[in-house]
This record gives structure tokens, sequence and C-alpha cells, in this order.
């Protein structure tokens, strides 16, 4: 069964970026301490993240992310989306409309300009198909940023939650939880390295 999981790196203070995030500080002063995890040699977590990267049979990111993504200082073939290590997914990208062009034209990308639920609806239909192709489950993740993980939380869009807990203390940045209703939270797994602690939750 495809379920949607929002997958995402956060400080010890709550923040998923440091202070000043933009297109050229993608993820704010100090935040590149947050993703050590992911390039880090350390076994379990190169299986967390080629773990949740397999899964992927789409990915949703929303508007400002995607910029961040497809500029100039974005992804590359070593820095991209599971790095490498395992196929590319579908990315649906939430926005307003829909950009005059793309850097990354070798990635399939869908844009919905009618909202959040739609791209989730969208990228479920596409996870569904790679689904079928593969002859195994996969699921769509929903990989930021913030903002965007934090209305798909509030909205009841996400069957899982998955943080990687970083150890640093920005101070400051972008939060990922900014108040609202309780979010009841059943802990699935736990996994601690050298580098982050690794949580997984099934919501509701």
């Amino acid at each position: 069964m495809t379920r949607i999981v929002a997958d995402i790196s956060i400080s010890l203070d709550g923040f998923v970026t440091g202070p000043d995030p933009g297109a050229d500080n993608g993820l704010g002063t100090g935040g590149e301490a947050l993703h050590t995890w992911a390039f880090s040699d350390d076994p379990d977590d190169r299986q967390v993240l080629l773990a949740a990267t397999a899964r992927s049979g789409a990915v949703i990111l929303g508007r400002t992310l995607f910029d961040i993504v497809d500029g100039p200082h974005g992804w590359d073939d070593a820095t991209g989306y599971g790095a490498g290590e395992v196929g590319k997914p579908a990315f649906v990208v939430v926005t307003g409309s829909p950009p005059k062009s793309v850097r990354l034209s070798d990635l399939d990308w869908t844009f919905v300009t009618t909202g959040l639920p739609d791209a989730v609806s969208t990228a479920r239909e596409r996870a569904e198909a790679a689904s079928k192709e593969r002859g195994r489950d996969l699921d769509v993740v929903l990989m930021g940023g913030g903002a965007t993980i934090g209305t798909a939380l509030a909205a009841g869009l996400v069957d899982e939650l998955q943080i990687h807990l970083s150890p640093v203390v920005l101070g400051a940045g972008t939060p990922l939880f900014t108040g609202g209703a309780p979010l009841p939270l059943t802990q699935r797994s736990v996994t601690v390295t050298s580098t982050a602690t690794h949580l997984r939750y099934d919501i509701g």
C-alpha cells in the first residue's frame, strides 16, 4: 500500500534550516550540519538513506525547495536525490505557477498549481504506477521544505513522519512545527548513529 511519508532533517531546537536561507544558501547559515548524516560513511546512516530513497515512488517538494535544488548551486550527480544509489522517482512540485525552464531536465517533473492535496493525489498516482511496474509497494515521500511538510501534517495528509534529528542547535531558522492541533504519533523505530538520531512515527 502506498503511504505518504514526510521525511526531513531537523536540529535539536526544531529548525529545518539555519537563519537566512535563500537561493544561494538553501539551508541557511549553519544549516549544512543538518544533513551531515546523509554524507556519512556510517553503515547505519547509509542504510537509513538507502531505505528511504529506495521506497520512493514519487517525491513532493514545494516551489522554494525546487528553486534551490534546480538552481545553479543545487543538485548534481553527487548530491541529487538518493545520490545515484537508487533509480530516479517522479518529482511533484507544489507551485503557484510552473517555471519557464528547468535545469535538471533529466528528472521527471510535474508541477501542480491547484494546491497541496492535489499534489499528494498526483504523487500517489505516480507512486502506485511505479509500484505496479516494479512489483513492490512504493511510497510518496514529502521531502520539504518545512512549510510544505508542516501544511501537510496540519491537513492530515501524512501517514508517516521520519525525522533525522541532528546534534546541532541552530538558534534560529525555519521551524518545522509552528503550533496548531496536537499530532498523535506511534513510534516505529529509532536508529542512533554518530551523526543523527533517526526516528520513524506512524501518525494517528
